[in-house]
């Protein structure tokens, strides 16, 4: 369980990861992420937290500090209408779920920032607490699911080396 963090607009990983901060640790970084929308952001966000994020979520420039700053923060998953393609590919290589938000959703109004949720990665669902509303994402392949729960594309490909050197 978790609380939805609702961001209506575009957000570009310059927002994400502040490109003045981009030689700093990962711990330095992330406190900036989103401060430029939402200065409370990092030091507020929790573990379990769901990022609920405006259509072409992550556009911008290739770094993949963006998506690393989110799960280091402990966003357990970001949920979009769409996605730009170097985002989403970052975030699930580094082992952070991202979702498609079906259309018929968008406009949910129960979708509001703050908003108690559980978010089961294996059905692809979100679910408002207060309301009980489930609200079906589009699912991820088995293989990029796979990938995410064995911590991204590292892990992936290690677990995978290992298990092909035992046989």
């Amino acid at each position: 369980m978790g609380r939805l963090w609702r961001f209506d607009e575009t957000i570009d990983t310059d927002i994400l990861a502040p490109g003045f901060y981009m030689k700093a640790p990962l711990k330095e970084l992330s406190q900036h992420c989103l401060e430029a929308l939402r200065p409370s952001f990092a030091a507020s966000v929790q573990h379990g937290d769901i990022l609920l994020a405006g259509p072409n979520m992550g556009v911008g420039s290739s770094r993949e500090q963006a998506a690393e700053v989110l799960k280091y923060l402990g966003i357990e998953a970001v949920i979009a209408p769409s996605f730009a393609g170097i985002f989403y590919r970052n975030a699930i290589n580094l082992g952070l779920p991202v979702f498609t938000l079906p259309t018929a959703y968008t406009d949910l109004p129960q979708l509001t920032d703050g908003a108690e949720v559980t978010f089961d990665f294996h059905q692809a669902r979100m679910t408002l607490n207060e309301s009980g509303i489930d609200i079906d994402l589009d699912p991820l392949p088995i293989f990029l699911r796979e990938l995410i729960l064995d911590g991204g594309l590292v892990p992936h490909l290690e677990k995978r080396f290992a298990t092909e050197q035992r046989s």
